[in-house]
């Protein structure tokens, strides 16, 4: 048999010679019940309007005594009791390519920004397998992010997830757009879910920049979409990650927020009758954090993705359920405080209560003592802070209080930096050397 006949036969036994079809039953606003058709968790299938409009796609998000449950992944204007639906026989996958790169994509790789289709002609899988552990590499080089804090005080590597935890207002994506535009990788992808429309935009012009963009993707999934396309726009943003990573390039993975992330899953996780627990968020909240956050990291004999995950901390509750199961599953935290960003401390990164969980193994023995040696300084002075406002501290009485006093401006004036600023890290070990040697 020809090469050509062969591949003839393969595609009709592949073939689908037989349409699966089920009935609407149900709508409650979110999900739709339905009987049929005979499709597994997570297949995509297509709402038919009885009126010939065009089918909505919909993926199966479970099963309830004999009806399937699906949930729409746009506008149900339309759908009626007698209206169809078909399952498509395919998984959830996103279209991948090079041609990515620049770009502004919405969860499906369709494109956002006014700069014509995409060709794309390769397919990622939206949930991929687990990684081997033994397949993941030692994370051994120092990843720059040309955030002085950061660099001198908490670095980072190749390969490391880390997360940003903030309350609202202090300056998280004006961090983030920093570190999109300075850190030193072949490809940033940039996952914006839950945002505002008009956030969107502006983190593009004034966060991200175009020299940013050039190199980057960026998936985004507004506030105003179904919570099944928000979810969805975090696991394409991974898979795109993924593709790159595949290619041996190094990936810079950030995705703002998290938090946004768990309350859309949250909200499908009611809907399809899962227990509430704490706060309000069901156990599969719980379940896909840790699925989504392995995704990343180094794998040897291929590329790394190094991931920047925003945590969008509610009511500045550091111990509320998605900011502590996030800080137990990453590598290390940054913290930002609202009281450093009234201060005016720009970007508001609270060192003493930051950690790089990776830093021992990535910096050199001489700049680990030099960050134990600030934080020492800067405890110091925190501990003693209201003594010290009060002028209740007598100089003389604790020498190393006074050199903790002394130093203070000249560390701030280090770790304070504007968003346009970028140093290296060599750069940034300097001056933080040379602030703790302006005081003997």
């Amino acid at each position: 048999m020809s090469s050509l006949a062969q591949r003839v036969v393969d595609k009709l036994q592949r073939a689908d010679l037989a349409q699966r079809q089920g009935r609407l039953v149900a709508f409650n606003g979110l999900v739709i019940e339905s009987i049929g058709p005979d499709a597994h968790l997570g297949e995509l299938c297509e709402l038919l309007p009885g009126d010939g409009r065009e089918a909505v796609q919909a993926e199966v998000v479970g099963f309830r005594q004999d009806r399937v449950l699906l949930m729409p992944y746009g506008n149900v204007q339309g759908i009626s009791a007698d209206s169809r639906v078909r399952a498509t026989g395919r998984s959830l996958s996103i279209p991948v390519g090079n041609g990515l790169l620049g770009r502004v994509v919405d969860a499906f790789s369709r494109p956002l920004d006014d700069r014509g289709e995409l060709r794309l002609t390769q397919d990622y899988p939206l949930y991929r397998e687990p990684i081997n552990p033994l397949d993941r590499a030692e994370i051994t080089d120092v990843l720059e992010t040309g955030i002085r804090a950061v660099d001198g005080l908490l670095t980072l590597g190749v390969g490391q997830r880390m997360g940003v935890f903030a309350g609202s207002g202090v300056g998280k994506s004006t961090l983030l757009g920093m570190m999109a535009r300075h850190v030193s990788a072949d490809v940033t992808v940039l996952a914006l879910i839950g945002e505002r429309g008009r956030e969107v935009g502006d983190f593009l012009r004034h966060s991200l920049g175009e020299d940013g963009l050039r190199r980057s993707v960026v998936v985004a999934a507004t506030a105003d979409q179904p919570a099944l396309v928000r979810t969805h726009a975090v696991h394409a943003a991974h898979a795109i990650a993924e593709f790159f990573r595949d290619q041996g390039k190094s990936v810079l993975l950030i995705v703002d927020s998290m938090t946004r992330f768990a309350m859309a899953q949250r909200e499908i996780g009611l809907a399809i009758g899962e227990p509430p627990t704490f706060r309000g968020y069901t156990p599969s909240v719980f379940a896909q954090l840790p699925r989504v956050l392995e995704r990343c990291g180094r794998i040897a004999g291929q590329g790394a993705i190094s991931a920047i995950y925003s945590v969008l901390v509610e009511g500045d509750d550091m111990n509320e359920p998605i900011t502590d199961h996030m800080r137990a599953i990453l590598d290390g935290h940054i913290v930002l405080t609202r009281e450093l960003a009234a201060r005016a401390h720009h970007p508001a990164i609270d060192v003493l209560h930051s950690t790089s969980r990776l830093m021992s193994q990535v910096a050199a023995a001489e700049d680990q003592s030099l960050a134990r040696e600030v934080r020492r300084v800067l405890a110091l002075y925190e501990g003693s802070r209201d003594l010290i406002e009060l002028g209740a501290h007598q100089r003389g009485a604790n020498p190393a209080l006074d050199r903790a006093i002394d130093l203070k401006p000249a560390l701030d004036a280090v770790l304070m930096q504007k968003p346009q600023e970028s140093l290296r890290r060599a750069e940034a070990l300097r001056q933080l050397r040379a602030a703790m040697e302006s005081v003997r």
